[in-house]
């Protein structure tokens, strides 16, 4: 498989190469181009010619460009899909979720509108408010979620009249190359741009004089360096990062249904989701019913390559990750209890067993930091209040989600967390007209919805005065008149003077 990089309209190889790992089997299966640092100078320079002809079109005739690439996506679905299996890892029916979901965000984006807003008009004045374009942005994106986090950057990006480069995490490249294939039969040269770095070019591109808004999903640790380096210029940020979200299970939830949930909100794509439930507290009276639940759910999982379709769960997505996590994984079992899970499955790839862990306090590794992995830490507390304080104990501040069998007292509660996305008994119900963002070290700014379209564009006041030349004039020569009429002369100099 030998996918090229869009630069101009054109699918050009790399000056260099890289090596994609499948995950499942810790064996490259494919080569796909590496952009040098004068590719990605043509990438940028490529976007920024093109803008200000793209931005000149209507939203409605971007629009169309939106659709006919949708169409053409959803034609290849399946190998999108398996194509991000092989690349990411995650099942194959997640694969086809994750496709779908991000067609649907396109769709969403090319029917918005950001129509100028009168504020004021009088017979004096007219002032509008009008949202114009951010020129080129960078879009950065990680591992994870390869596509549906590329098109919630680019969807928002393009329908708003900006133009893109695009560039993937390493080690999840082939999905945004394929993507990039599709639309260079589609979008006009230079709309979309695609480069492939080996983490070396991320801070060109967030430093580039020519590149006026950086999108960036990942890390919090790499999020500030993103900052920083935007601030040398004071581009434009969002920045959708880390996050240790906490499950809080009141004392009137029914265990059994609810530890399903939450299961399934800390497990989903091997736990490798900012927004996954990374840390569960449950009131003592609960603890052990809701483990025995926990526990009987882990052992069930089938885990195993995402191709197999009785999958159920896939591999970490690289070793990097898998060797964090499995030491994270050995910290609690001196901090505290096992009961589930706890290993790597035999054989190759960065497989981890689902994990339950128990008998850990606030302040253990595995509760503070973020595991990004299958394993799950369970807390006891007394009240709410107690509950509410530990939850919000942290630097991050992503999302929570609260179980009740009273959705009001759920409320109640969540309205308490300092988060940017508290759920009541849901999790992850991120729907393409719905904001989302982060509080705290969880980011800046927000995708979704109005506002993240808002998001990738300046806002601008037309304030107009209304006939001002000609008042201009009506006032000098009201000046002139009373210039005469206070020289406190009468004589015939000054009636000539006024007739003058």
């Amino acid at each position: 498989m030998q996918l090229k990089m869009l630069i101009d309209g054109k699918l050009v190889e790399g000056d260099y190469s890289l090596d994609v790992v499948n995950p499942a089997t810790a064996m490259p299966f494919a080569t796909c181009g590496r952009a040098s640092a004068q590719q990605l100078e043509v990438a940028v320079d490529a976007a920024k010619r093109s803008q200000p002809g793209w931005a000149r079109l209507s939203f409605q005739q971007r629009g169309a460009f939106l659709k006919r690439l949708c169409d053409a996506i959803e034609a290849r679905t399946e190998e999108f899909a398996r194509l991000l299996t092989l690349e990411q890892g995650k099942p194959l029916r997640q694969a086809r979720s994750e496709v779908s979901g991000g067609l649907v965000r396109i769709r969403y984006y090319a029917t918005l509108d950001c129509p100028p807003v009168v504020l004021r008009d009088n017979e004096r004045e007219q002032i509008v408010q009008e949202h114009v374009p951010l020129g080129v942005i960078a879009a950065i994106t990680p591992w994870n979620f390869p596509f549906s986090l590329l098109v919630s950057k680019i969807a928002p990006g393009l329908i708003a009249g900006n133009t893109i480069v695009a560039k993937p995490a390493p080690t999840t490249p082939l999905t945004t190359l394929l993507l990039g294939e599709v639309a260079a039969d589609i979008l006009p040269p230079g709309v979309l741009n695609v480069i492939v770095d080996a983490n070396d070019l991320g801070s060109r591109l967030t430093t580039h004089p020519d590149i006026s808004k950086v999108g960036f999903t990942g890390s919090t640790e790499t999020g500030k360096r993103v900052m920083q380096a935007a601030a040398q210029s004071l581009k434009r940020l969002t920045l959708e990062l880390g996050g240790n979200d906490a499950a809080i299970v009141l004392d009137d939830a029914e265990v059994g249904k609810v530890a399903r949930k939450v299961f399934e909100a800390a497990m989903v794509n091997a736990g490798q989701v900012c927004l996954a439930a990374k840390r569960v507290y449950v009131p003592a009276s609960m603890l052990d019913g809701f483990f025995d639940e926990l526990a009987e759910l882990a052992r069930s999982v089938i885990v195993g390559d995402g191709l197999d379709e009785k999958t159920q769960m896939g591999p970490l997505q690289n070793q990097q990750q898998y060797e964090k996590v499995l030491k994270l994984i050995e910290s609690a079992r001196l901090e505290g209890a096992v009961i589930a899970g706890g290993c790597s499955t035999d054989g190759p790839g960065y497989f981890i067993a689902p994990t339950i862990v128990r008998g850990l306090t606030d302040d253990a590794e595995l509760v503070r930091s973020e595991q990004f992995g299958p394993v799950l830490p369970v807390l006891s507390y007394d009240t709410v209040d107690e509950v509410i304080e530990r939850a919000n104990a942290t630097p991050f501040g992503l999302g929570a989600t609260v179980w009740s069998s009273d959705y009001r007292k759920g409320a109640e509660v969540a309205r308490r967390l300092e988060v940017g996305t508290a759920w009541v008994n849901r999790h992850l119900n991120l729907a393409p007209d719905v904001p989302f963002g982060g509080a705290k070290e969880s980011g800046i700014g927000h995708e979704n919805g109005i506002e993240g379209l808002k998001g990738v564009m300046q806002l601008k006041i037309l304030n107009i005065e209304k006939g001002a030349a000609a008042q201009g004039a009506t006032s000098r020569s009201m000046t002139k008149q009373n210039q005469v009429e206070t020289s406190g002369i009468a004589g015939p100099a000054s009636a000539g003077a006024a007739k003058s």
